[in-house]
């Protein structure tokens, strides 16, 4: 129903939801950690004026994404999206050429890598 919405309910919207309504609930889990909607609000926000600030980041730029599962993954997505910067993952397991030419494909104009 969210989707056949015009215009469609974003994840970054429902999570805004979360963050407002739930800001204490445990929305991640990795290894040893348990991060809630309002600290992945809080670093996807030093996040994304980190990236304004020093990249210069304006809405529609790639950003190509070489990292690991794990938090920072997921607040680097979310910063992205408050900049309104789509994000290519590329696969960290890709090296040389491939890693090369899979960036330049993207039409990245930067790299966030672990």
């Amino acid at each position: 129903r969210r989707l056949a919405r015009n215009p469609p309910v974003t994840l970054l919207e429902r999570f805004h939801w979360h963050v407002r309504h739930h800001p204490s609930r445990i929305l991640l889990r990795c290894r040893d950690q348990e991060l809630s909607y309002g600290d992945l609000e809080l670093w996807s926000n030093r996040a994304a004026r980190v990236l304004s600030e020093r990249l210069r980041l304006r809405a529609g730029d790639v950003v190509a994404a070489f990292l690991l599962n794990g938090a920072p993954y997921v607040w680097t997505w979310l910063a992205l999206a408050k900049l309104r910067c789509p994000m290519a993952c590329v696969n960290t397991n890709v090296r040389g050429p491939a890693l090369r030419r899979a960036v330049e494909e993207a039409g990245a104009v930067a790299v966030i890598a672990s």
